[in-house]
């Protein structure tokens, strides 16, 4: 069967009228995609069999090798950079241990639809990846994507996109988040972006600007220029907006810059320092920390600015602020027992309790999109941990010299956080599963904290 595809379209920027921005950013319209599978065959449910399915990523093929602005060499070559893109993404992942593109035959483009199965199924290969490109009159690029059972002889799953050249690694995610969707029956995370502060300069005077990019660290923007220092980071849940903390002229203001205009909106400034805005799922309030007369406490004000509500009100240092992902309640870290650990209230800051004890400390708590763990950064060794909701099952997952601020992929199976270097000081994007075996560095072209993930691109 013959399948449609629909395009995926920029906006045009609007005018700047932020204080301290680069060049603005374009918003991504959704990709839209007919049929996605086609619901043969069962997923893969445990872990170990992920690890030892063998997969198959060929190298996408082109009907015809034309010049595309993405890439001079044509859409042959381009065909090569997709599934190498596809194929790097289930590596890194850790789940997986695929076969790429460059270790195997190269399909011709009649192959895609009807593959050879013998030259398959005697490289014990049990899924297997296929795709193309093709160039259009229009100047845009078709992608198309599908999985293969080898052993049934079955396809499994099959999409396809329309992008403009610039583009072309947005279609490779969203075809790796297909055949992950497909085998393990979880959410994809692959099409989506990070948020980080990019730092430069000596250890006493360090220039902090916004930055973003895609999962993998590919098409890397800054969105500030560094004149003034920008600080923790956070994507809207409907990916329009990024939350940050900036020190303009020396006083804390919070903003959310508009990715597809390029606007900026001030939410609240005052003299007293300020930390961790952080946005509720719905989008409706901003929750942040402000000390005032010798006590920190959090706030909530609305995302469109306006008086703010004080929701603690202990002696003490209470910081962060994590909603649960139906909003009801808020995990954040305070010192009023003593000691810095995670603390956990209703929305409307009634009934707080304590989460993390044993001897350790707690903080920078960011709870999992699935809603069953909540990451933290255990202050007594600095290295990334989790627990439940509860505050039991304490595991930890890494065991660097200084690992902080986690975040987590939009599925809520990986963490992303930013390690410190012993005696440099230089600090970078790290990822981890939640086995704690599967550790990867983000390359970025400057040091790098604070990393936030986006949701899922639409």
């Amino acid at each position: 069967m013959r399948f449609w595809f629909f395009a995926l379209v920029l906006a045009a920027p609007a005018p700047l009228i932020a204080q301290d921005l680069g060049a603005p950013v374009p918003q991504d319209a959704a990709v839209e995609t007919v049929e996605q599978e086609t619901g043969l065959s069962g997923s893969v449910t445990d872990e170990s069999d992920w690890e030892d399915l063998g997969i198959a990523i060929a190298s996408f093929a082109a009907d015809r090798d034309v010049s595309t602005p993405a890439n001079a060499s044509g859409t042959a070559a381009l065909g090569l950079d997709i599934s190498r893109v596809v194929f790097n993404d289930l590596k890194n992942n850790g789940l997986f241990k695929p076969a790429g593109p460059d270790a195997l035959p190269k399909p011709s483009f009649a192959q895609i639809t009807a593959p050879s199965w013998p030259t398959w199924s005697n490289r014990s290969t049990e899924m297997l990846v296929h795709g193309y490109v093709q160039a259009r009159s229009d100047g845009r690029l078709t992608v198309g994507c599908y999985l293969y059972d080898v052993a049934l002889r079955d396809e499994l799953a099959r999409a396809g996109w329309v992008v403009q050249p610039r583009d072309w690694r947005r279609a490779a995610h969203k075809c790796a988040d297909l055949v992950y969707s497909r085998l393990t029956g979880e959410s994809p995370f692959f099409d989506s972006r990070i948020a980080y502060i990019a730092e430069t300069g000596p250890k006493d005077n360090r220039t902090k600007r916004l930055a973003i990019m895609d999962s993998d660290g590919a098409n890397h923007r800054f969105i500030t220029t560094g004149r003034s220092t920008a600080l923790t980071p956070r994507y809207s849940p409907d990916y329009s907006k990024l939350l940050y903390l900036s020190y303009v002229d020396g006083n804390p203001r919070i903003y959310v810059y508009d990715i597809g205009t390029g606007r900026q909106t001030l939410i609240t400034e005052n003299r007293n320092p300020t930390f961790a805005p952080r946005w509720s799922p719905d989008g409706r309030w901003i929750l942040y920390s402000m000390a005032e007369a010798g006590n920190t406490d959090i706030f909530r004000v609305s995302s469109q600015g306006g008086p703010s509500v004080r929701l603690t009100n202990t002696p003490g240092i209470d910081i962060g602020g994590s909603y649960s992902p139906d909003g009801t309640r808020i995990v954040f870290e305070s010192d009023r027992s003593g000691s810095q650990q995670c603390y956990v209230m209703n929305a409307d800051g009634s009934n707080q309790r304590r989460l993390s004890f044993g001897g350790s400390r707690c903080a920078t708590p960011e709870w999992s999109p699935r809603g069953d763990q909540i990451a933290f950064t255990n202050a007594s060794n600095f290295n990334v941990s989790v627990m439940s909701p509860s505050g039991g099952n304490v595991r930890t997952l890494t065991s660097g010299w200084q690992d902080e601020a986690p975040t987590w992929a939009p599925n809520g199976r990986i963490i992303q956080f930013f390690r410190t270097e012993r005696g440099s000081g230089k600090t970078s994007l790290w990822q981890v599963d939640l086995t704690g075996r599967n550790e990867r560095k983000l390359p970025t072209p400057v040091d790098a904290s604070d990393p936030a993930w986006g949701p899922i691109l639409p």
